[in-house]
């Protein structure tokens, strides 16, 4: 007789997913940025770039107002995606999920544009120093979620994958206001 599966909070976590896993469910495939989180070098980078292009061709084919349906579309979804991939993952915060990055980025762009493509450089520079670097309120985001020392079988899921989204909006409302403060003090 074969012995017993193992509990899934037994398993060891998924350190690196792969194209097999991100197709596994509809979930993966959003929270990894569709393929963007499978990066070896630098997935949230990776992913926001992802999401700069993606927001380029959201603008060329919907009006601004769907765009700001899409994102706001766009959150409760990836809440849910990030909370599946990572309890998938067995890991609270995975980098590879880079969904976070997709949707915290979309709503930058959305709120400078119309932009150039050097203020929205500046704009990607910013974001990605503030998420990366999580100075301040970014940190303090990141850190509210985090679920250090739960026990098997005692992580709250969808508590990790809102934490997940949470710190990168604060970064994106760095980002934000840094721009602001820009445009005020020189313009």
């Amino acid at each position: 007789m074969p012995p017993p599966p193992e509990p899934e909070e037994a398993k060891a976590p998924i350190a690196r997913p792969t194209a097999r896993f991100m197709l596994s469910h509809p979930a993966h495939l959003i929270a990894l940025g569709f393929g963007s989180g499978l990066s070896r070098l630098a997935p949230g980078t990776v992913g926001t770039l992802w999401a700069w292009v993606a927001f380029i061709v959201m603008q060329r084919w919907l009006p601004s107002a769907t765009i700001g349906w899409v994102i706001l579309a766009s959150l409760p979804i990836g809440w849910w995606a990030c909370t599946v991939t990572a309890r998938d993952m067995r890991v609270a915060d995975p980098g590879s999920v880079v969904w976070d990055e997709v949707v915290a980025f979309w709503i930058v762009l959305w709120l400078v544009t119309p932009a150039g493509l050097l203020a929205q450089l500046i704009a990607f520079g910013l974001f990605r120093y503030f998420d990366a670097a999580k100075p301040g309120p970014v940190g303090w985001a990141d850190a509210l979620f985090k679920q250090r020392e739960a026990a098997p079988g005692q992580m709250r899921w969808s508590a990790a994958g809102f934490g997940i989204l949470f710190d990168d909006l604060v970064a994106a409302f760095c980002t934000l206001l840094v721009i602001a403060l820009w445009r005020f003090v020189v313009g």
